[in-house]
């Protein structure tokens, strides 16, 4: 149908930007391992003049050393790192803790949520995160290296670790911060010499470009790079049957959740206006809707500290104002605030030979209102035995711990949200954790940005993955054997690109299931084919989360823009309970040449004016020597009559194809059938090539013309011929010296 449109893994850490200062340049990290084009930004490394990066610690043993702060050249203490779009009102002095205040420490009594006080920034959203990390110190640490201070090896220089795009990246920045009349001007700490989350503010500002960047967005967004892990939300009046065996297996995979219950007052109830890069928490309410961020600036400037929830932090918005802060339920539940979910139990109810699903939850608030069933001292306990009623009230440890019946908290609670972690976050040995499957891909105009379902005419050309489901879960909730799988689709890079104009693209995925096709699935598998699982809708979202049950099998994933033509780069990340595999769809890459006709007629000069079906000039200069030094044995520089002959059948045999796909007869065929053409005459590429084709050959209309069509055909028939001349054993690796391979790369 057609689609709508809203509005095991170990750690490794890549650094990022840093310098080793003003004598050194700046040292770059090398081009992404990860990069699906590393080979084309490896040859352009040199003009950065890069250098090996240094480490932190290498970085900071080199100035404690010098005996000189740091200064980072990357995000430099100026206006360009502050913002992109306007000049700050204020007047803005860059400072060193140690020029703000006596004894500054780095943390001080632990980190913990009143060390998040927002200043002049709209990055509500970002604080939110934070705060839920000072509830869980083992992820704390993780994002907060804590070998760090003031005093010791003290050079001006800290760092931050983030997840980014499938990796863990090591930030490092100096200690210059943003002041206004001594005063901090975005976040800081309640206690004035204390900087830590400060200084994670400023890493993550660099991470994405400057201090604007991070006006307006999702918390969850935050909770993703602080932990690596991939977030579902869960309407509890929409709740899947199966919902209690998912929140267990959650909790034992070492899951975030927590739940929330929704107030009276009409909200909007998408996120998307929340990145839209439109939000700014210093206007007022919006389209007369509850404008959730803006009024949790209110409650901080009013010195009203809502607890944030430990688990999701995307409760946190659920704090509005002062007198709401006191909208209970009758049975003492809190409207709009965070509880933490810690547990959940299944006893035999003694009497009823029948057994009672009970959850633990947390009040970040330290004191419990729950006065339902289940709550201290109430009749529900007497029905249980005594050794359940034991263990259940010796798990309640914390006073601001309760039990409820999982009914009662379907009925009470709205929403529930979960951030599913991945093994390298949990780095435990007894997690059950999930299997994560990552693979990066890029959506290309003229190649594979093919749209949705609702444009087949290229909608086929977008990337695709092939999934293989081996084993079905165990103990289905509802019987039905099948394989738990959570896949989300993740744009990358687009608030690092906002002052370039960048906004979220709208993003979704479908999923089709296949059997033995190894080869890019056509348009007509896709007209003639219904998608198996697809995601609930199109979001302008960096994140599109989606949770199947699928048999096991072989299926194909295609993710996509809804419109075509819009260029971005993704990460496909596949959780799956049991054992899975994802890769993208694409042959070896291999050139078959195909066999030519007899010539029939021998021209005397390269024109295809012969055929009154291609209304064509001829060929330009440029494609005249590409033909000239393919065909050219003898090293001359000229054809001789041999060599134009067995030229002119190649041209030949691809004017036959090229005419296939020309069906308007305008002498251009669209850049998306191009992948057909290259099949056509033997040459398998994969997805990446076709991408280049596309950049390199198509005009601004997407259309390639005869003459560019025939230029990449004989630089694809050159450089698969040359390969394969320089590979003597077959073993698809040649060796050339810097000779060889300037001949081949100039003379072609």
């Amino acid at each position: 149908g057609p689609c709508l449109s809203s509005r095991s893994l170990l750690p490794s850490f890549k650094q990022t930007q840093a310098s080793a200062g003003p004598d050194d340049k700046a040292e770059y990290p090398p081009a992404g391992t990860n990069s699906i084009y590393s080979a084309i930004l490896s040859r352009n490394e040199a003009v950065k003049d890069a250098k090996r990066l240094k480490t932190f610690l290498e970085l900071r043993d080199k100035y404690v050393k010098k005996k000189v702060v740091f200064e980072d050249p990357l995000f430099p203490a100026n206006d360009s790192s502050l913002f992109y779009s306007h000049k700050s009102a204020m007047k803005i002095e860059w400072k060193r803790p140690s020029e703000i205040c006596e004894n500054p420490q780095f943390i001080i009594d632990g980190a913990n949520r009143t060390d998040i006080c927002q200043g002049e920034l709209g990055d509500c959203w970002l604080l939110a995160a934070i705060a839920c990390l000072t509830v869980n110190e083992k992820l704390l640490y993780r994002v907060i290296p804590p070998d760090q201070s003031f005093t010791e090896n003290y050079a001006g220089i800290f760092h931050f670790q983030f997840w980014r795009y499938g990796e863990w990246i090591d930030v490092v920045v100096d200690d210059r911060i943003p002041t206004c009349n001594n005063k901090l001007v975005f976040t800081k700490s309640f206690r004035n010499n204390e900087f830590w989350s400060a200084l994670l503010e400023k890493a993550y500002a660099k991470l994405h470009g400057s201090y604007e960047a991070l006006k307006g967005g999702n918390t969850l967004e935050a909770m993703e790079d602080f932990t690596g892990g991939v977030t579902e939300f869960f309407e509890l009046s929409e709740a899947p049957k199966d919902l209690y065996s998912i929140m267990r297996k959650a909790l034992q995979r070492g899951s975030l959740m927590g739940c929330s219950i929704d107030r009276k007052t009409k909200y909007l109830k998408s996120f998307s206006f929340l990145i839209s890069g439109n939000l700014d928490c210093n206007h007022e309410v919006q389209n007369k809707y509850i404008d959730k961020e803006y009024l949790l600036v209110r409650c901080i400037a009013l010195k009203i500290q809502p607890e944030l929830c430990s688990m999701c932090a995307v409760s946190a918005f659920q704090v509005f104002s002062a007198s709401e802060l006191e909208s209970r339920t009758d049975l003492g539940l809190v409207r709009g605030h965070a509880y933490s979910i810690i547990g959940l139990e299944e006893c035999d109810e003694v009497a009823k030979n029948t057994k009672v699903r009970l959850i633990r939850l947390r009040n970040p608030w330290g004191f419990v209102l729950w006065k339902g069933p289940w709550s201290v001292n109430s009749k529900e306990w007497s029905t249980i035995s005594t050794a359940d009623r034991e263990n259940l009230k010796k798990q309640t440890i914390e006073t601001s711990e309760f039990w409820m019946s999982f009914d009662d908290f379907k009925r009470n609670f709205t929403k529930l949200e979960m951030c599913n972690l991945t093994p390298d976050t949990l780095q435990c040995d007894e997690r059950h954790s999930w299997t994560v499957s990552v693979n990066e891909g890029r959506w290309v105009r003229g190649s594979s940005a093919g749209g949705c379902r609702n444009f087949p005419e290229t909608f086929w050309t977008n990337p695709q993955y092939r999934l293989k489901l081996y084993e079905e879960d165990d103990d289905p909730e509802d019987g039905n054997m099948a394989c738990t799988l959570v896949v989300a689709l993740m744009q990358k890079g687009r608030r690092m690109q906002r002052h370039q104009g960048a906004r979220f693209l709208t993003i979704g995925f479908s999923i089709y299931q296949m059997c033995g096709q190894n080869q890019h699935l056509q348009k007509d598998f896709f007209l003639y084919t219904a998608s198996k699982a697809k995601c609930k809708t199109y979001i302008n979202l960096r994140e599109v989360t989606e949770r199947f049950r699928l048999p096991p099998g072989e299926y194909v994933i295609i993710p996509t823009t809804f419109q075509p033509h819009q260029e971005g780069e993704f990460i496909l990340r596949v959780f799956s309970e049991k054992q899975s595999t994802l890769k993208e769809k694409e042959g070896e890459i291999k050139g078959h040449y195909c066999r030519l006709p007899h010539l029939l007629v021998i021209h005397t000069k390269l024109s295809v004016s012969t055929d009154s079906e291609i209304k064509a000039e001829g060929f330009s200069l440029e494609t005249c020597r590409s033909m000239i030094a393919l065909m050219d044995t003898d090293g001359t520089g000229k054809l001789n009559l041999q060599e134009f002959k067995h030229l002119w059948r190649k041209i030949k045999a691809w004017q036959l194809i090229f005419k296939r796909y020309d069906k308007d007869k305008t002498c251009s065929i669209s850049s998306f059938e191009m992948r057909n053409a290259v099949n056509d005459a033997g040459f398998h590429l994969n997805n990446q090539l076709y991408d280049i084709i596309a950049m390199r050959y198509a005009d601004e209309h997407l259309n390639i013309n005869f003459d560019s069509y025939i230029c990449c055909f004989v630089r694809l028939e050159g450089m698969f011929r040359a390969f394969n001349a320089f590979d003597k054993d077959g073993d698809g690796i040649i060796k050339l010296n810097v000779l060889e391979w300037l001949q081949l790369t100039m003379y072609s």
